[in-house]
């Protein structure tokens, strides 16, 4: 009896030498494509280019255009194949409607080789030459970005007349093989999920399955009355589970549960695909009718790898191919071992796959006519032929749609074309031996493994986490530092955990926590209760009110503190940060839901907020670690010279309410770790944020009277303790009117004042989005309508002027409108809602206001309807014919209010979006080189966001505030913001006796510290 790979090699083989009796390139079609992706192939910098070309390409609307961004694109390269390019571009000048035609149609010819037609008529052409081959269809509706619910309606009746259409061009047709036909229904579509909602939230997946079930029903009962399969695609990881409920949702109701021509995609590539299975097959027993399984290995590998990184979570996808090959073939033997109940579809061009899958239905006596092997359109012609020629059921995946909404899918091929690792790659284009290419997966894993143990080249991702944590002196110490994951709400675990506490903190509505003065707890006469924006009778809590005598004890515990803190050795500090990041951890959703019932905050932005908190502990410390100790200013025989810092003496911290955890943690963890003292005064509207905060420090061991916690009007103990001589630093975050007030009162020096104070000064912003006209829209309109009004618009950094050109004018604001008229508007204690209430009823009042500025001074284009009657809820409102001049244009509202503004060019956008007092946040969308360049020089603003949302700073990758009215320059999680809590000293000795100095002087020493420390026992 011969082993399993025996008959792998066998049918491989025989694959192979039918492959090689058609012999054919890498791609179908010849000519430019074929030249391009072979140039591609041997030079990177020319793939990405050239990619990036082909992506923008088809929104270009003129010849100019197209020659200029040709240029722009291959302007800087000088070797390669960039020579030839740009003789081109020399040629484009002279005739640029020719050449720009030309280009034109080598695109729209490559975009054939993938994209099966523009609609039903036009891929007919195709499925009936294919049917000629004995190759059956599944038809693929490009197109899936959807950004409002009108876009989804649209997508949902093209699946119908699609149907339609299928089933009358096809009628009379039969199934290839004849066997077992009744499993092959002809006429195949498969549906992308997240096109039917265009709010789909991986935290909410019950909110999903209502809005997608009543959309995708029509489309079952229509098929199932035609005749037709209906196929569940499977897109990113983040709708993965929503994709799997909703089928098992569907097909176990009445209706569709005995309907077996229905079925599903399982991505290899995906770490849990094989749990994911099983669970699928159990489901199917339980229902009693057989269903499908499509076994594709996942086309979003970039995305998810690059997504998973940014976030700090687990990347979902394996990092290496064969070990997605070998999850690939362990998943074919689940799907035939219960092929009594699942019918299998193998989607793959890996021939080894391929084999593996037919010597496991041998051995297992499974009928080769009881299931299929899928492949893509314009892809692997001859294996396609080889099957066919086998015996084998063979169905061709074709994509229908126009150029422009087929670009993603175009490039996800492109990149699967030129992968180093792909299979076609081997085979069509660089000859690999067949023997090479059906060895066991589990042999090239144990191979690579052993490569990076004797010191080869290891993955990309490897190779890159390992110089992210090298603390080479190469390294900025933003590069050393890794941010604190965020919480991933696509599992189950992390949706009922926050469910849970969300429960928990409910329960201890109205209780009741202490100032903290000098390490004891305080209590007035006077409660202040903190309200529940999204339901004002509800009282999250209360905090004591203090006054001028609370704050004159708290001045003088963080005085007599001082002289000891001060002198406690860096580390000793920055541990308990460390220490203070550590409990956020631990009490993550706890302090998530406390922030989305005291100030309504939706789930993912209180995650946020708390993992920025958690952040700004731990790069603080680590800034310290490398700051803290004096270092040497020069080399020169005979002197010592160190600089270092002591801290400035007591601080005043005043935090707003929108990020009332991380901004106040921000500032606080800063003036700790510095050595100062503080007086935290968190917003009155959050206020057991910051009875939070407080605790938590505590826990960590903050030492009496060096952290200590006020609650209070503003007006009363905020403005005594700014005018305060004994307050030497001021860190304040909120209102452009309250920093200037404090700005101009720290600048008066007061009798007996020992210091001049220092003032970090955060405010606001009017920020501004440009969409250039060759701007990809899909990200565009959904990283503005997240901008401007994800929670509420009640960030500094929000867009509130979004800047379009009179090219695209129109074409963005028809998205746009729609898009802005599908939000989900809520309380944020529902998972999901991205606009909930703003703060208090002050706020509603002036935001109320200022929208009845704008109609009178703009045009109201669109305002949501339906609000919850009860809270503190402002619908989303867009305004248009917006002019720099007008109130709702130069000031800031601080709530769900966009001002859209028309220009003529890019000389305009820019003068408009510089031409307000602020410079906080700004975007830009653009694939232009040479005007993202541009727009790097020429944006006044702090931060500068290019072809991704203005909000959303992260610690140390991008490190945050803004100048002219927007603050004093300083940058919150950035290498230089421990520098506004510090005094440098320099400290100069003469080492030279009688002629003699030492021959070395250290480039560090330890801090200047007396009495000195007790030398650190190891284990304590």
């Amino acid at each position: 009896m011969r082993s399993l790979q025996n008959e792998i090699e066998q049918r491989g083989a025989r694959i192979f030498e039918l492959v090689d009796k058609h012999p054919e390139s890498l791609f179908s079609k010849a000519g430019f494509y074929q030249r391009m992706m072979a140039l591609s192939m041997r030079d990177e910098r020319f793939k990405v280019q050239i990619f990036r070309f082909v992506d923008v390409l088809p929104s270009l609307r003129n010849s100019g255009e197209i020659v200029q961004h040709l240029e722009e694109y291959f302007a800087g390269m000088r070797d390669g194949f960039a020579p030839l390019i740009q003789t081109g571009v020399r040629v484009a000048r002279i005739v640029p409607w020719i050449s720009a035609l030309i280009l034109r149609r080598n695109v729209s010819g490559m975009a054939r080789q993938f994209i099966a037609g523009k609609n039903c008529e036009d891929v007919m052409k195709t499925l009936r030459k294919r049917r000629a081959q004995k190759i059956g269809f599944t038809v693929d509706l490009l197109g899936e970005a959807v950004l409002s619910e009108k876009e989804t309606d649209e997508y949902a009746a093209r699946c119908l007349d699609l149907l339609e259409c299928l089933a009358r061009e096809t009628r009379g047709w039969t199934d290839p093989l004849g066997k077992n036909s009744e499993l092959f229904p002809v006429v195949n579509l498969s549906v992308k999920i997240s096109a039917l909602y265009s709010q789909m939230n991986p935290a909410d997946p019950t909110d999903a399955i209502a809005h997608l079930a009543p959309k995708l029903r029509p489309i079952l009962r229509r098929a199932r009355e035609l005749g037709a399969f209906i196929n569940f695609d499977m897109e990113s990881y983040a709708h993965k589970n929503i994709t799997l409920e909703l089928f098992k949702t569907t097909f176990g109701e009445g209706e569709f549960k005995d309907w077996p021509h229905a079925g599903i995609v399982i991505q290899a590539y995906l770490r849990d695909a094989e749990a994911d299975l099983r669970d699928l097959i159990e489901w199917g027993r339980a229902r009693g009718t057989r269903f499908a399984v499509r076994l594709v290995k996942g086309a979003y590998w970039d995305y998810e790898t690059i997504k998973s990184k940014q976030n700090g979570w687990d990347c979902p996808v394996y990092f290496q191919k064969p070990a997605s090959d070998i999850n690939f073939e362990a998943l074919s033997r689940v799907l035939l071992e219960n092929e009594s109940i699942v019918t299998a579809a193998f989607g793959s061009h890996n021939i080894r796959s391929i084999a593996h899958a037919q010597a496991v239905a041998d051995e297992l006596g499974i009928d080769r006519s009881r299931f299929e092997f899928q492949l893509l359109y314009g892809m692997a012609g001859p294996i396609k032929r080889a099957l066919v020629d086998m015996g084998y059921r063979v169905r061709e995946y074709c994509p229908v749609g126009e150029l422009l909404p087929g670009m993603s899918y175009l490039v996800r091929r492109l990149l699967e074309n030129t992968s180093n690792e792909g299979f076609l790659r081997a085979k069509f284009s660089e000859n690999v031996a067949a023997e090479e290419l059906l060895r066991d997966p589990n042999e090239l894993l144990r191979r690579d493994g052993e490569k990076q143990e004797s010191g080869s080249a290891a993955p990309a991702t490897i190779e890159h986490r390992h110089q992210e944590n090298d603390p080479s002196l190469q390294a900025s110490p933003s590069d050393i530092y890794e941010n604190s994951p965020l919480v991933n709400f696509v599992y189950k675990e992390s949706q009922e955990k926050m469910r849970s506490a969300l429960r928990e903190v409910r329960n201890r509505f109205g209780e009741k926590y202490p100032l903290v003065i000098g390490g004891e707890k305080i209590w007035t006469e006077k409660l202040t209760p903190s309200i529940s924006p999204a339901a004002p009778k509800e009282i999250v809590g209360y905090v004591p009110e203090a006054g001028i005598p609370e704050a004159e004890r708290a001045v003088n515990a963080a005085r007599a503190a001082f002289g000891k803190w001060s002198r406690t050795p860096f580390e000793e500090r920055a541990r308990l940060l460390d220490r203070a990041a550590a409990i956020m951890d631990r009490r993550r959703y706890e302090l998530s839901a406390v922030e989305v019932f005291e100030v309504g905050k939706p789930w993912a932005e209180a995650d946020g907020d708390i993992r920025e908190a958690m952040d700004f502990c731990r790069f603080y410390a680590e800034r310290m670690r490398l700051i803290g100790r004096p270092r040497l200013t020069q080399h020169v025989p005979g002197e010592e010279s160190y600089q270092h810092y002591w801290p400035r003496g007591v601080a005043l911290v005043i935090a707003p309410w929108n990020f009332p955890i991380a901004i106040l943690c921000g500032m606080v963890s800063a003036a700790l770790v510095t050595g100062n003292t503080v007086i935290m005064k968190p917003s009155e509207q959050s206020i057991i944020c910051g009875a939070m905060l407080m605790q938590i420090f505590e826990e960590a061991g903050v030492p009496p009277g060096v952290l200590n916690f006020l609650s209070g009007h503003g007006s009363v103990i905020g403005a005594h303790l700014v005018d305060h001589k004994d307050v030497d630093l001021i860190a304040f975050t909120g209102s452009r009117e309250v920093g200037l007030r404090i700005w101009e009162s720290a600048g008066k020096t007061l009798p007996g004042q020992r210091e001049l104070k220092r003032v970090i000064c955060e405010m606001g912003g009017k920020n501004p989005v440009i969409i250039d006209s060759d701007a990809d829209l899909d990200e565009a309109i959904v990283d503005s309508i997240y901008s401007a009004f994800g929670y509420q618009g009640q960030k500094c950094s929000a867009l509130s002027r979004l800047i379009l050109l009179e090219e695209n004018y129109d074409r963005v604001m028809e998205r746009l409108l729609s898009a802005a008229a599908s939000l989900r508007i809520g309380n944020p204690e529902v998972p999901g809602i991205m606009v909930g209430p703003v703060i208090d009823e002050a706020a509603y009042r002036r935001i109320l206001d200022y929208i009845e500025i704008g109609k009178n001074e703009a045009t109201l284009a669109y305002q949501a309807t339906e609000i919850p009657p009860e809270g503190y809820f402002i619908p989303p409102t867009i305004f248009t014919d917006v002019k720099p001049s007008m109130r709702i244009a130069r000031e800031e509202i601080f709530g769900p209010v966009l001002s859209v503004l028309k220009v003529r060019d890019l000389d305009e956008a820019f003068a408009v979006a510089n031409g307000t007092d602020y410079a906080l946040t700004a975007g830009f969308f653009s694939r232009s080189p040479a005007n993202i360049d541009r727009a790097k020089a020429e944006i006044e603003a702090g931060n500068v966001y290019i072809n991704r949302s203005c909000t959303g700073a992260v610690v140390g990758r991008h490190p945050f505030g803004g100048f002219k009215m927007s603050g004093g320059g300083t940058k919150a999680g950035g290498a230089d913001y421990l520098l506004q809590f510090l005094l440098p000293r320099v400290v100069t000795e003469n080492v030279t006796r009688h002629g003699f100095a030492p021959e070395e002087t250290a480039e560090y020493r330890d801090e200047f510290l007396w009495p000195k420390p007790e030398p650190r026992k190891v284990g304590i």
